[in-house]
């Protein structure tokens, strides 16, 4: 009984170990690869002078697949640095116009601009599009003071006549899968550091998101003033009011000789 019990058991240990008896086995699962986007700017860095009358920011790139309604889609949003900006209502008291009630922003983007390959409410759900704010009516504005739409919608036309906040954007396509877009830099943008954002957008969600960077700076004229302004206000005040006063001097003394 003893010898029978031990080949009973050798059996399935034997059995085990034969190539084609041995237990299958499961293939890994190969990872899936995210969603392919490579963007990229034409420069990092913009330089103000005193003859400077605007540039612009040119994104391009591609993605893995074809762009087109249904397929790849594209968005870049472009933000430059916050700032605090004050709105006052202009009011009528005998005939004259002064300045009303006043809101205050804080943290309001100095610059905003997007592009894309279809507005964004025919490519995302509401949700989505509110989060990520794109949409100049979803850019965030804490109001401070006085209360009303009003100023809201005042601060939005201020800005989107300036050129520094634009949602419409032209983008343009290049063999199917090549992109890019010119976000237009006025003359009054502010310096700093900005950001850009590129947005693959596929079956009405982002699945993939390429951050990139630049730098708007002063340079020669424009940067030693800026510091003057910056560092010694009193000395710039006074240097301004002197100026002024020679520049109504000397086109009273070229008036009078004509």
């Amino acid at each position: 009984m003893t010898g029978r019990r031990l080949v009973l058991l050798l059996v399935p240990l034997l059995l085990l170990g034969l190539p084609g008896l041995a237990p299958a086995q499961v293939p890994p699962v190969a990872p899936v690869a995210p969603p392919s986007l490579a963007a990229e700017l034409s420069t990092r860095r913009i330089e103000v002078t005193t003859a400077f009358a605007g540039g612009e920011i040119l994104v391009f790139g591609a993605t893995e697949r074809l762009i087109h309604a249904g397929g790849d889609e594209v968005v870049v949003l472009a933000t430059g640095p916050n700032a605090a900006i004050v709105v006052r209502e202009k009011v009528q008291v005998l005939g004259l116009w002064i300045n009303g009630p006043a809101a205050r922003f804080n943290n309001v983007p100095s610059y905003w601009a997007m592009a894309s390959t279809r507005p964004p409410p025919e490519m995302l759900a509401d949700v989505e599009r509110t989060e990520l704010r794109l949409g100049v009516d979803l850019i965030s504005l804490p109001q401070l003071g006085a209360r009303g739409p009003q100023f809201r919608d005042a601060l939005r036309d201020l800005k989107r006549a300036d050129g520094l906040w634009a949602d419409a954007v032209p983008m343009e396509v290049s063999g199917g899968r090549l992109f890019h877009a010119r976000l237009p830099v006025p003359s009054t943008v502010a310096t700093g550091e900005y950001r850009v954002q590129v947005l693959l957008v596929r079956a009405g969600r982002v699945v993939a998101r390429q951050e990139l960077s630049l730098d708007i700076v002063r340079v020669g004229t424009a940067a030693r003033i800026a510091d003057v302004a910056r560092d010694m206000p009193m000395l710039y005040g006074i240097a301004c009011i002197l100026l002024a006063a020679f520049a109504g001097w000397l086109g009273s003394v070229l008036f009078r000789r004509g």
